[in-house]
């Protein structure tokens, strides 16, 4: 009696996985949690009990993300009682390194996700006492960066490595209600697209050039159904569009939207993080600049007067209370 022969698995393409000091960052903030808690902390949140009473966190669940994130090095744990029994949680400088992520997670958001309705909040920069956008500008010339207008080149810290053999479930981004749990929040809508680690690593590879779905495959060595999910869903969100280059057969590209070309702040500037805390001096990418003709960083500054935003330096005009968003 001859035997079934079993059902084939769909194939997986000899795929590598790029040294990304961008992936390494958005692994961090897509945590729905820990985003949470960071975002806190920069509206001057500390103790467990401030951060339970806004956040209205299970204990369990708090205690277990300020502890990831005082091991990850972002917080770190203070005395302040004479007991010393009591703990308050303080960004240490890689934490508040993450500051310039967040705003221009804000910026992509303000411009994109609002929907028409007022902004939740509104920066002020007390360096120079005036409302503001945040703006990512290069480190040498400190003019805005446009993606046309970078070149790149492999860092000391290029490389890849294969994709490992057994993956993890794809997880989508983290629910947009949880992550604007309290406050209406455009930094967590604009994670709802670039927080999901597919989604995320498709728009990674748009900016290198990527165009077709068989090269997304390839590169990536994603599952055609996870592709074709990702694809759409960025195209329904409005990042890219599909266009058909070839008929009989039908063949189709992705392009960029300019929606979706405004993205390439947010990534330049987790880029920046990345290589300055997770590379070990050795950065996989390094970015050049053709308007000044300068090797340079992200940098997010003042609309008004130029300046580096520092969190210490930033003022909230909050257009919203917590009382009537708890109604």
């Amino acid at each position: 009696m001859s035997s079934i022969p079993p059902v084939e698995a769909e194939p997986r393409f000899a795929s590598l996985d790029r040294f990304c000091s961008v992936g390494r960052t958005v692994e961090i903030l897509s945590d729905a949690w820990s985003f949470l808690v960071l975002r806190e902390c920069f509206f001057g949140a500390r103790r467990f009990e401030a951060f339970q009473s806004v956040l209205k966190l299970p204990r369990n669940t708090l205690v277990k993300r300020l502890h990831k994130l005082t091991e990850l090095g972002l917080l770190r744990k203070v005395s302040y009682s004479a007991s010393a029994s009591r703990f308050e949680y303080r960004l240490t400088e890689q934490g508040r390194d993450l500051y310039p992520i967040m705003l221009a997670l804000l910026k992509f958001g303000n411009t994109w996700l609002s929907e028409g309705q007022p902004l939740p909040l509104e920066l002020i920069h007390k360096g120079c006492g005036k409302t503001c956008s945040p703006v990512v500008a290069c480190s040498d010339c400190n003019q805005p960066v446009d993606p046309h207008d970078v070149q790149y080149r492999n860092g000391p810290g290029a490389g890849s490595q294969p994709h490992a053999t057994e993956r993890t479930r794809s997880r989508r981004a983290s629910d947009p209600d949880i992550l604007e749990r309290v406050r209406p929040c455009l930094v967590a809508r604009s994670l709802k697209i670039i927080g999901d680690r597919w989604s995320f690593l498709l728009i990674r590879e748009m900016f290198f050039g990527v165009r077709r779905f068989d090269e997304f495959q390839a590169n990536l060595g994603i599952a055609s159904n996870i592709l074709t999910d990702r694809l759409q869903r960025l195209t329904e969100h409005g990042i890219i569009e599909k266009r058909q280059y070839q008929a009989r057969p039908d063949r189709y590209e992705y392009r960029f939207t300019e929606k979706g070309r405004d993205l390439y702040g947010s990534m330049i500037v987790m880029m920046r993080w990345g290589d300055k805390w997770l590379s070990r001096g050795k950065p996989p990418l390094v970015l050049r600049h053709r308007q000044c003709q300068q090797d340079f960083f992200a940098r997010v500054v003042c609309s008004e007067c130029g300046e580096e935003l520092d969190p210490r330096h930033v003022e909230y005009a909050l257009h919203y209370t917590l009382a009537d968003l708890a109604q």
